[in-house]
């Protein structure tokens, strides 16, 4: 039986993907199309894990002199040969990733700085041999090697320098590429020392792709486009290339095809709809494309068990910890939107292409609302649901998995809700201790009315419930002294909740229902039919539970109904007989 290639997880380095028996999906034709319409400057700007790290070091490996032709053979770019003759191994390559360049202060994160620059200094050392390079010029190589970059004039100067030496020594202008230039900014942004992070990257920019006749052309990535007027200052020919443009969109994120012939050749094409619900999804220019990252992991997953669960794995690769700040402090002025947003509609917004990160903290509403939708457009956890019409979008969350995370992100402001009314959070938990049904409904009704609902529209029904069981669990979790499980095995399947109080000898099983149109008795019925026939209290009396309440609970919007039943155990009701 032949062996399958490996999946390259976390896998950015192109050459290992290609000699060391990794599972590819060919992206080389973005060579031919960046070639044939680049500008001196090329801004993509991509959400995080959609391949821009694996496409810059596939431009590094196709451009740099020394190029190892044997790792584009079969591909798509092998058929443009006139193109491959006149630009692959032609060119001397700088490239640096910023996405390590962090720090709690900005020293740190200035000299996480000018290690990067040291590391790609150092592949140059051959310089040092160079009869076309000055000793002045040599000095200087060896100060970036050494990372003797305590000036800040000097790491300013760095990438130009780079250039500058490598067009004297092989008398080609260099190409340059720039990963993940915008992650500084963030950590900068959420360590406190955003200004001094922009006037480093700025000053390094302006230096090494303005008017700089060492270079070629540059390739910039990052996930958001910060305003030219505080990056990109004064760059001429400056193309910029967002998920919203055309041209070049399906080289960022898998496409239908690719993730069905993936499928094939590891054998789990009947995957293929749970893949499309989970990861799909996202509308960049005109194509449709799945999240890459989820989709090899999963397949990964599969690999190892045709029964592996489905999971977020994007969700967990990034923490976007500015998007989870805007989610956070948004929750009142945005309620409505994320209202519709979870219920399977769209919303209309305004966006803005360039941002900065100083609107957050802007003092005007309406700046802060049109600055979070443009950033969750941008960072992946909205996309377009149609065509823009200029600046206003139609915005839908994209799948499954990113839906799981706007539930969550409503569960937490729920939670809080909850803790910050002591009283009746209180009274909620005994209610249900005690089998209280009719204060269960009436406290969750309550507690419904001030959180978000899932609207009746085309979200499946089972999607609808779970955002229910998520927002009760998170209610019922509060109680530290209970034990709950979610989902737990009992009987013949699987019960939504199953709470164990072990001090009072008491169980419960709630089963949460969606209420469809208002239908709440029979929802009520159904959840308390699948209780009784799956036997869903059989492991509550195991575990030595003697008195245990079931739950029926039906939602609809903001609203709940409560049914209940009482099951007291055999050596509880033989005592009550001899009494």
């Amino acid at each position: 039986m032949k062996e399958l290639k490996k999946l390259p997880i976390g896998e950015e380095f192109f050459g290992n993907i290609r000699t060391k028996g990794f599972y590819y999906i060919d992206k080389t034709r973005f060579i031919a199309e960046l070639l044939k319409t680049r500008g001196s400057v090329n801004l993509f700007t991509r959400p995080r894990r959609f391949g821009k790290s694996l496409n810059i070091d596939m431009l590094k490996s196709f451009f740099e002199i020394g190029a190892d032709r044997t790792l584009f053979e079969g591909l798509e770019i092998e058929k443009e040969r006139d193109l491959c003759s006149q630009y692959m191994g032609k060119y001397p390559v700088v490239s640096i990733s910023l996405k390590d360049v962090s720090g709690g202060d900005f020293q740190t994160a200035f000299d996480a700085f000018c290690t990067v620059i040291s590391d790609e200094a150092a592949r140059f050392d051959y310089l040092l041999e160079s009869n076309r390079l000055t000793q002045y010029d040599k000095a200087k190589l060896i100060r970036l090697i050494e990372g003797e970059l305590e000036k800040a004039a000097h790491l300013y100067n760095s990438l130009k320098l780079l250039t500058m030496l490598l067009h004297k020594h092989y008398g080609i202008p260099a190409i340059v590429l720039i990963d993940e230039y915008d992650v500084p900014l963030d950590k900068a942004y959420q360590n406190g020392y955003y200004p001094q992070m922009v006037e480093l990257i700025r000053s390094i920019f302006s230096q090494a792709l303005k008017t700089n006749k060492n270079l070629e052309f540059a390739i910039v990535t990052g996930c958001l486009r910060i305003a030219k007027e505080s990056i990109f200052t004064g760059l001429n020919n400056f193309k910029v290339r967002t998920i919203s443009d055309v041209r070049f969109a399906e080289y960022f994120g898998f496409t239908d095809d690719e993730v069905k012939e993936m499928l094939r050749y590891y054998g789990l094409s009947d995957k293929f709809e749970v893949f499309k619900e989970w990861y799909d999804g996202y509308h960049f220019g005109n194509v449709d494309v799945y999240c890459p990252w989820d989709v090899i992991n999963q397949c990964d997953r599969f690999c190892e068990s045709r029964n592996a669960q489905m999971e977020p794995h994007w969700e967990n690769s990034s923490s976007n910890a500015i998007v989870k700040d805007i989610l956070e402090g948004a929750a009142e002025a945005t309620k409505a939107d994320i209202e519709a947003l979870i219920s399977g509609e769209c919303i209309e917004k305004t966006l803005i292409p360039e941002l900065t990160y100083t609107d957050l903290d802007s003092s005007e509403a309406k700046v802060k609302q049109t600055y979070l939708w443009s950033v969750l457009y941008a960072t992946g956890y909205l996309t377009d649901a149609g065509e823009a019409n200029g600046k206003i979008h139609k915005l839908i969350i994209p799948n499954r998995e990113v839906l799981g995370i706007y539930e969550e992100k409503i569960r937490s402001w729920f939670e809080r809700k909850v803790i910050s009314n002591t009283g009746q959070w209180q009274e909620f938990c005994t209610a249900v201790k005690s089998g209280d049904a009719e204060s269960v409904q009436v406290l969750l009704d309550c507690f419904l009315a001030d959180s978000i609902s899932i609207r009746d529209t085309y979200v499946k029904k089972e999607m609808k419930e779970n955002f229910y069981h998520g927002m009760l669990l998170g209610l019922l979790k509060v109680e530290g002294n209970w034990i709950i499980k979610s989902n737990a095995e009992s009987g013949i399947g699987y019960t939504d909740i199953k709470i164990v109080i072990p001090a009072e000898k008491t169980g419960c099983i709630i089963e949460v229902k969606y209420a469809e149109k208002g239908a709440f008795d029979s929802a009520c019925l159904a959840a308390m039919k699948q209780i009784d026939d799956s036997g869903y209290a059989a492991a509550l009396t195991q575990e030595g539970m003697q008195t245990i309440h079931k739950f029926g609970i039906a939602c609809y919007k903001k609203s709940c109904k409560v049914i209940y039943s009482k099951e007291v155990t055999c050596h509880i009701q033989c005592q009550l007989d001899k009494l």
